[in-house]
């Protein structure tokens, strides 16, 4: 099982960028997929989720309204659009499995594989 995350880059304040997460050795299914982000000197936050069967999704506070996690099945490929994107944004980010649907999905302890992360820089 692995969980590969791509689409970071640098990107200037106000652009945006779209982050793939692609499982290897399951299918997405009955999963849910988080994506995380870990920004130098801090902790590993949560950022959203999707449970792909039914498309349930949940979001943090601070990416609200400006983030989009969506799902392609035919794909098995988990997605994560960000817009209006802030440099506070700046961070590894890391996509997650988690079995089943989870209302906890912010808790790390949820998730037993994590995707390598892939750097978003947002900067000027």
């Amino acid at each position: 099982v692995q969980l590969q995350a791509s689409g970071g880059g640098l990107v200037q304040p106000g652009g945006s960028l779209r982050l793939s997460c692609a499982p290897s050795g399951f299918t997405l299914d009955d999963h849910t997929i988080g994506w995380f982000r870990q920004a130098p000197g801090k902790e590993r936050e949560g950022v959203s989720s999707i449970y792909v069967r039914d498309g349930t999704t949940y979001y943090s506070d601070s990416v609200k309204g400006r983030f989009t996690v969506s799902r392609d099945n035919a794909k098995n490929t988990v997605y994560l659009q960000m817009n209006s994107l802030k440099a506070e944004d700046t961070a590894v980010y890391y996509c997650a499995r988690a079995i089943g649907l989870t209302g906890l999905w912010m808790l790390l302890s949820e998730y037993d594989y994590w995707g390598q992360g892939t750097l978003v820089t947002v900067s000027s």
